[in-house]
Order: C-alpha cells, then sequence, then structure tokens
C-alpha cells in the first residue's frame, strides 16, 4: 500500500505515576534523518529506538518527543532553585527601583508577585527517578505504538496521495491522442513548405527526389517512438506504485524518463498546437514531480 512520507502519531501511558506522551511527526526526506527532543531516554537505549524508527518508518525527517507529567495526588519531587529565584527577585528589584512600584526592598515582594516568579523558568527544580528496565520497555513500547499509529496516518495520507497522482498520469495519457490528431497536420505543412521553396526558385526538380526530401523530413520529426515510450513510462508508473512496498525514489526516476520523452516530442513537433499540448503535458509531470517526492 502506498504510504506518504508526511505523518503524525501519538501515545501516552502511566509509568512510576508519570503520565508520559510520546508524539512522534515525520516529513519527506531522502533518507532516515531522526532527531530525538527529548532528554527522557536513556543514552544506552537511543541507538535501540534510532533503530526501531528506521525499520519501521523507513525514512524521512522524523521528530521523537517525549513529555512525562507527575500524575494529581503522587509525591512531590519538585525542590526550589533558591539561587534562581532570588536572581530573579533581585533582577525585578532593580528594575522597579525609583518607580512608583518600587516596596523597597526584595524581601517586601508581595506573595502573588513570588508565586508568579515561581513560574519563571528553572526556578522549580524537578528530579527525575532513573528509568527501571521494567519502567524503560514500558517507555519503549510507547513509543511503538506512536510509532504504529504515525505508519497508519501515512497509509491514510497514502491513499489520497496515490488518486491524486494517477489522475495526472492518466491526464498526460489522455494528451497523446490529441498529439496524434495534428501529425496528419505536420505532414502537409512539410510538403506545403518545400513546394513554396521550390516555387521560390523557378528549378525543374524530379518528383522522386522531392519525395525523398518529403520522406527525409517526416523521418527526422517522426515523434512515433516518443509516444510509444511515453505510454510505456505511464504503465510502469501504475505498476511500480502498485507493487512496490516503498517505491518513491523510483517513481521519481521514472517521472525523469517521462520528462526526456515529453521534452523531446516538444523539441520534434514542429506544429503551434502540438507545443501546446506538450506545455500541458510538462505542467502535469511537475506536479507529478512534487507529489512523488512525499511518497515513501
Amino acid at each position: 500500500m502506498l504510504r506518504s512520507m508526511t505523518g503524525y502519531g501519538k501515545a501516552e501511558a502511566t509509568i512510576n505515576h508519570c503520565k508520559y506522551t510520546v508524539e512522534i511527526r515525520s516529513l519527506n526526506g531522502k533518507s532516515a534523518d531522526i532527531s530525538l527532543k527529548t532528554s527522557l531516554i536513556p543514552r544506552d537505549k537511543e541507538l535501540l529506538v534510532r533503530q526501531f524508527l528506521t525499520a519501521q518508518l523507513n525514512r524521512g525527517t522524523i521528530d521523537l518527543y517525549i513529555n512525562a507529567e507527575k500524575m494529581p495526588g503522587s509525591e512531590g519531587t519538585s525542590q526550589i532553585n533558591k539561587d534562581v529565584l532570588t536572581g530573579y527577585l533581585e533582577q525585578m528589584d532593580q528594575a522597579l527601583r525609583g518607580s512608583k512600584w518600587h516596596k523597597g526592598a526584595t524581601s517586601e515582594f508581595s506573595a502573588p508577585v513570588v508565586a508568579s516568579v515561581m513560574r519563571f523558568p528553572d526556578v522549580l527544580q524537578t528530579q527525575r527517578e532513573e528509568l527501571s528496565e521494567e519502567d524503560w520497555t514500558l517507555l519503549f513500547n510507547t513509543i511503538k505504538v506512536a510509532a504504529i499509529r504515525l505508519d497508519e496516518f501515512r497509509e491514510t495520507e497514502g491513499v489520497s496521495l496515490r488518486n491524486d497522482i494517477l489522475s495526472k498520469v492518466a491526464l498526460i495519457e489522455s494528451f497523446i491522442p490529441q498529439v496524434e490528431a495534428f501529425e496528419s497536420e505536420r505532414i502537409d505543412t512539410v510538403r506545403a513548405r518545400l513546394d513554396a521553396r521550390l516555387a521560390e526558385l523557378s528549378a525543374p526538380v524530379e518528383a522522386g527526389r522531392l519525395e525523398q526530401e518529403i520522406i527525409f523530413w517526416i523521418d527526422k520529426f517522426d515523434i512515433n517512438e516518443e509516444k510509444v515510450r511515453l505510454r510505456q513510462h505511464c504503465n510502469y508508473f501504475r505498476e511500480t506504485m502498485d507493487k512496490d512496498e516503498y517505491p518513491g525514489k523510483k517513481l521519481g526516476f521514472i517521472a525523469q524518463e517521462m520528462g526526456r520523452e515529453i521534452n523531446t516530442l516538444g523539441s520534434k513537433a514542429n506544429h503551434a498546437e502540438i507545443q501546446k499540448i506538450v506545455v500541458k503535458m510538462k505542467a502535469e509531470l511537475e506536479k507529478i514531480k512534487e507529489q512523488s517526492m512525499n511518497v515513501l
């Protein structure tokens, strides 16, 4: 099943009187670029987490967040950092000195002010207990659940992504018969152009020689091979999307081959209406390339 590289997964667990919330977010990327944006994972377990995320999510720009919050009613483990608290109050005292709000001394700050300062960064220090092996197993299982949910999110996004890309591939294919409708005009145009040039020269020309020149020009601007290969690339694009587990990179390469055929078709067109159709093909192909970059 086609997956998008964009996804989000979340899982929660209660471990040792703490509520642990695990969030994993992913965006598109050429390889597995994993960032552990948390200090709650023991350093000796970081490699294990990275290996698991790479195996489970394959590739993408992947960020892992973990937040721990003490459950209501559990024993408090927070302590006041006296130096930080005093530092904040002294700075407030100096800043207010001489103003109408100044009380005269740091110790005379009102209780509501001190209560507000208590919420400043680093005033309260939470002492976290070391995770036991049993606790770590629970946390790691929570990470696994979040990764699975992210993968499910990717599958859901992949359905709409697949439909959107396939509609654009079908649109490119639909332009090919429109090109064919103008091919007979191209032959007539070449013949008329040669006849006009010969009339300007007012010189006798062998009929057989004229036909040879016309055949030469028709062969030079023949676009049948490009049309055949473009149809083949479109079919291969669909097959790869449905059969490969992680088709993203291959789809990008196939799109490049489609682009080569479309460019060659345009350079050989020698017809204004065909050139317009080629421009439409290129516009749809650019959309396919952009979308394919987000396919896992």
